[in-house]
């Protein structure tokens, strides 16, 4: 079965856009695409991230799932330390990067705690931290916070926002919700019901940085009706 169609999609360096379309549609398969992690059955991907020779360096894209994905086993700091593990680099230096990413998302005392003692925002916020750990260049985010409670889901926006208005990183972010993509993005690529093609692309002027006050302005929910209405076009085609 076809799960994506004729997919022409570009990624601006530094912009956040999110893929935003109903269950099945392809979103997972195009983010993994991007990613390397599935190879398409015809097309190309191409990216340009390296900070040098043209190539791209390991550890430039980070990928947190809808599922943290941590070993049980294993501290907040450890979790955090994989990417470098995996790398076979375990030193001083690494160690404090891995500390200050764990500091980043609010994490702070927790670095020798255990996943089955954290909450299931905490535990999002060690998969975030872990993926940023190599700094890098593309973070791509498949529906990280669509199984929480949306007053952690919205505290984990404004973190979200925090952290790539103070990095500028690349994100392609995967959701279902039209409230989420258009508080979050810099650009929306709505896609249709399986296959899945791109059936628009709307850039959200709004004002940066975003806060909470934004969500109850006139401005945002002029946007997010205007998506809606894309949206309800798309799975409707």
């Amino acid at each position: 079965m076809t799960a994506l169609e004729a997919v022409d999609l570009d990624v601006d360096r530094g912009e956040f856009l999110s893929l935003l379309g109903p269950s099945g549609c392809g979103k997972t398969t195009l983010l993994r695409i991007i990613a390397g992690l599935t190879e398409p059955s015809c097309g190309e991907r191409r990216l340009s991230l390296a900070r040098d020779g043209g190539r791209m360096a390991p550890g430039r894209v980070g990928f947190v799932f809808q599922d943290p994905t941590l070993m049980p086993w294993a501290t907040v700091a450890d979790n955090v330390m994989l990417p470098f593990r995996l790398a076979g680099r375990i030193e001083p230096a690494q160690r404090e990067h891995a500390a200050e990413e764990i500091r980043a998302v609010g994490l702070a005392g927790f670095e020798r705690a255990y996943p089955r003692q954290l909450s299931g925002g905490m535990r999002m916020r060690v998969s975030i931290a872990r993926a940023l750990a190599t700094d890098p260049d593309l973070l791509l985010l498949d529906e990280p916070f669509a199984a929480l409670d949306e007053i952690t889901r919205m505290a984990l926006n404004d973190d979200l926002l925090r952290l790539w208005e103070g990095r500028r990183t690349t994100v392609v972010f995967v959701t279902h919700s039209v409230f989420e993509s258009v508080y979050l993005s810099t650009r929306i690529a709505v896609m249709s019901a399986r296959p899945g093609r791109i059936s628009a692309e709307l850039r959200i002027e709004l004002p940066q940085p975003r806060d909470r006050a934004l969500r109850t302005s006139a401005a945002y929910a002029a946007i997010c009706a205007t998506v809606s209405n894309e949206l309800a076009r798309a799975m409707a085609a």
